[in-house]
């Protein structure tokens, strides 16, 4: 088992200008809550819109919820995940993952968070989808060194999953776990530092993959071009896997088979459409307790329902990579291109 130490920073001070959210600072700067202005009462700006399409959708999101803005000015927000007390996310390019609290504000909680090698390395080097193993601790899918790894009590990387047959991964993408233990993972090229055209590259296919507690890899499907998003149905008898491929933009729908792998795919929401109207690709997802697919797509999360019907979408207004329910399992929090926001939902996912 590979080990390497990162550098874990649970209370960082970010060393960047403070600034309220919303407020003018310098491009890409980093906007924080000051010290002084921490705490429940914190009121931050509102923004976007929530489109309802159906009746259904006032269900599970409250009408008069708004999108709040927490922090902007990340390269490429990506991957939240509720950890215990604190959301942590993903700053692809940046190769950092942040953590948000909601009484301490923002810091560095992981640096680096993808990419542990030596040289410098171009492109999206950094850690992208998070998640949480059976045993509650952080999951990464690593860009920069190819691989899923989980962070130890000790602040160290060990690799969970890095080769298929001896052949290293594309750049795992985003992952789901399931009760069992299985990680299910999506390996896309978008980590390598030229993209399909690296020639580091060593897979000839974009794959899903399931890694067990043992460690085995089992290849799932490589018939997407760009599989990305990854979720599990409610019973984890459905596994939702996201295509990000600008010309074939979708949702697909897999039985789940009980030895763990897939059977035959359908396409559970095509996005070719909206994608002509709106910004933003099928991206990261969850899923609520009820089976409804909150899923980053053209305009922002699109709401879809167990039968894949388009309930509504919140209106994020810029391209969005990802969410995940916090707290209570009632706030959503959002990773939309520079920003971290977050709206209250009336349905629940799980933290």
């Amino acid at each position: 088992m590979k080990l390497q130490t990162c550098l874990l920073l649970p209370v960082a001070v970010l060393a960047t200008t403070l600034a309220l959210p919303g407020a003018e600072t310098a491009t890409n700067s980093i906007q924080l809550v000051p010290a002084g202005k921490r705490g429940a009462t914190m009121q931050y700006p509102s923004f976007g819109s929530v489109e309802r399409l159906n009746p259904q959708m006032d269900k599970l999101v409250p009408k008069g919820a708004t999108l709040e803005k927490l922090a902007e000015g990340f390269k490429w927000s990506e991957g939240p995940v509720w950890l215990g007390d604190r959301l942590v996310f993903s700053d692809v390019p940046a190769n950092i993952v942040y953590q948000w609290q909601p009484l301490g504000g923002l810091s560095v909680f992981l640096q680096p968070s993808g990419f542990t090698g030596a040289a410098g390395r171009n492109g999206e080097s950094g850690s992208n989808g998070l998640g949480r193993d059976a045993q509650g601790k952080l999951l990464l899918c690593q860009h920069g060194d190819r691989r899923v790894a989980r962070l130890n009590a000790r602040g160290q990387f060990e690799s969970v999953a890095e080769f298929y047959k001896w052949y290293r991964f594309n750049s795992p993408n985003d992952l789901a776990v399931k009760r069992n233990g299985d990680i299910y993972f999506t390996d896309p090229p978008y980590g390598l530092e030229k993209g399909a055209d690296d020639s580091k590259r060593e897979l000839p296919f974009y794959g899903v993959f399931r890694v067990n507690p043992k460690g085995i890899v089992t290849l799932l499907t490589n018939e997407l071009t760009r599989p990305n998003g990854i979720a599990f149905s409610p019973d984890e008898k459905t596994l939702y896997v996201a295509n990000s491929d600008p010309l074939k933009p979708l949702w697909m729908a897999y039985p789940v088979l009980p030895d763990g792998t897939l059977g035959a795919g359908r396409v559970f929401f095509d996005a070719a459409k909206l994608a002509q109207e709106r910004k933003g690709g099928c991206d990261g997802l969850k899923v609520d307790k009820a089976g409804n697919l909150f899923a980053t797509g053209p305009g922002g999360i699109l709401v879809i329902s167990p039968q894949g019907q388009h309930l509504g979408t919140i209106m994020t207004g810029v391209p969005t990579a990802n969410c995940a329910w916090g707290g209570d399992g009632k706030t959503l929090y959002i990773t939309a291109n520079h920003w971290l926001c977050r709206i209250t939902t009336s349905t629940q996912g799980k933290p």
